[in-house]
């Protein structure tokens, strides 16, 4: 069975370390939405020009743009084997729209990293990112690039925006997945190799149960 991963949780959960890995070991592509526009705004492109206003004052783009991301980036051969999505959705619209992206594949396997909200402000206000490329410092180690420098979306102000948008708009999504058999949620206030543990396991369960209960999306 295909491994069609939705990574969900807040901003700061660790969504795009975990989501890296495991697509490396699975061989599949980790598709992240904020590093498709971030890529967009250094570029200059018309996404890109269109999003960074939006992003800086830590609104969510909207479900057309990001839908029609994510359908174009589907349709690429790559994800044919399976995919990781990060960031993506972010709204019960954009759900409701993957679900029809993803008709004839093997199911969706959801799984939400919870972090509380206090250790989120800690971790975003501390992230780092790369001031030529726009990865994170963790990804951009090793390579030659700018300095680091805090994300403009990270300051104080709008770190707190980015959570309450998040609670408001995209916890719903929750509610929208979690009857689904293929939904878990993994405590992601544990060390990094601890929640890719649970990660790994949770991924395997719902697999199970796909098989057991013969769920299609």
């Amino acid at each position: 069975m295909a491994l069609n991963l939705v990574m969900l949780g807040p901003p700061g959960a660790g969504k795009g370390t975990q989501a890296e890995q495991i697509a490396k070991a699975r061989g599949i592509p980790k598709i992240s939405t904020g590093d498709i526009l971030r890529a967009a705004v250094h570029n200059g492109t018309e996404i890109g020009e269109r999003a960074n206003d939006i992003m800086a004052r830590g609104d969510l783009v909207s479900d057309d743009v990001m839908i029609g991301i994510i359908r174009e980036r589907l349709g690429q051969k790559d994800a044919d084997k399976g995919f990781i999505l990060d960031g993506f959705p972010r709204t019960v619209a954009q759900a409701a729209a993957l679900d029809e992206i993803v008709k004839g594949r093997d199911p969706l396997v959801v799984v939400e990293i919870v972090v509380p909200e206090s250790e989120l402000e800690r971790r975003l206000s501390m992230r780092m990112v790369c001031d030529s490329c726009g990865a994170t410092a963790d990804a951009a180690a090793g390579k030659a690039g700018g300095r680091l420098v805090q994300r403009s979306d990270d300051n104080d102000r709008v770190v707190l925006e980015r959570l309450k948008v998040y609670h408001q708009r995209t916890q719903p999504l929750v509610e929208y997945y979690q009857m689904r058999p293929t939904f878990r949620s993994v405590n992601g206030l544990q060390p990094p190799d601890r929640v890719a543990a649970d990660l790994i396991a949770a991924i395997e369960s719902a697999g199970r149960g796909v098989a057991a209960k013969g769920v299609r999306p």
